[in-house]
């Protein structure tokens, strides 16, 4: 077995911790070397056995590492990974690599220059019942699909401050469904229509400078196959966070609830881990076998269609 590979973690922001929390138990895996420019959030680090450092540059400069996970806001995403790229390091960048389809095209140009590994880390590709899902449906066990589901609704909105800087419901959530809809399709969005309700118009920016958010989302999605897609986006389910992918075809359906409330994280932590050593296999000379460069600018292009279909209609309700 090749040694644990050591893992440098720029962000230690709550996404950040979910990731230290499934790594916590790989052997193949470990966090060596954190990166967080708040003090604050330094403090209240757990992580024993990691080196913390309060910029990039400081931990690129004083960290052994064999990769960078990037887990900082997503619109500092494509600032991070040039700095990264230019030391040479395999890059694995949390969804949705930049909040804009030109911020992810460069962040991809500029990892694809610097001749790394480059990985964006859509989660579900890595979850054992949706992959199941998918080759039941590559295998024709349903027939011809007419429909395929997918969901998210979270227990609560996010932080004002989180909010601000997310790219907005369809960009934070949507881009998961997106980007789960043509891995599991193995089709290509074509057109889409979307309509919103739960307007926060303060949600997006900073003052003076701000644009409108919305808590609920749905996206009619056409398919390159000729299937239809829904995606299903929601802020408010008091039950606790919830995802499930459903599956309408001629011969059969399937239903996969692969994050339920009443089971709480377990299904992501054990996803993250997988992805995470996948990517280190990857790193290490192996095939990618997550979502690449030219998946992640493919789910935020849809992500920005959506948006831009919401924006030409009416008003979103309260």
């Amino acid at each position: 077995m090749p040694s644990s590979f050591r893992l440098g973690l720029i962000g230690a922001g709550r996404m950040g911790r979910t990731h230290m929390r499934a790594l916590s138990g790989s052997e193949r895996v470990a966090v060596t070397a954190i990166a967080e420019v708040s003090a604050e959030t330094r403090r209240t680090v757990e992580a024993p056995g990691a080196a913390l450092y309060p910029s990039v540059g400081q931990m690129l400069d004083g960290a052994a590492v064999d990769g960078v996970l990037i887990t900082a806001p997503s619109d500092q995403h494509a600032q991070i990974i040039a700095e990264v790229a230019a030391r040479g390091l395999p890059t694995l960048c949390e969804k949705p690599c930049g909040v804009t389809t030109a911020q992810t095209r460069a962040a991809v140009e500029t990892a694809a220059a610097a001749g790394v590994p480059f990985q964006v880390a859509y989660w579900r590709r890595y979850v054992p019942a949706l992959r199941e899902l998918r080759e039941r449906m590559a295998a024709g066990e349903l027939g011809t699909v007419h429909l395929v589901a997918c969901y998210q609704w979270d227990l609560e909105p996010p932080t004002a401050a989180f909010r601000a800087h997310s790219g907005g419901i369809l960009v934070d959530m949507g881009v998961h469904e997106f980007d789960q809809l043509r891995w599991l399709t193995g089709q290509d969005v074509t057109g889409l229509s979307a309509v919103a309700s739960g307007l926060v118009p303060d949600g997006l920016g900073e003052p003076p400078d701000q644009a409108p958010d919305v808590d609920s989302a749905q996206v009619i999605v056409e398919l390159s196959g000729g299937g239809t897609g829904l995606i299903s986006l929601g802020r408010y389910h008091p039950a606790g966070d919830m995802a499930r992918a459903e599956a309408f075809g001629t011969r059969g359906t399937a239903r996969c609830d692969f994050l339920d409330p009443a089971e709480g994280e377990r299904a992501q932590l054990e996803a993250v881990r997988l992805q995470a050593e996948s990517f280190a296999a990857f790193a290490r000379g192996g095939r990618c076998e997550g979502a690449t460069g030219a998946d992640a600018i493919a789910a935020l292009e849809a992500a920005e269609r959506a948006g831009a279909a919401i924006r030409a209609g009416e008003r979103p309700g309260q």
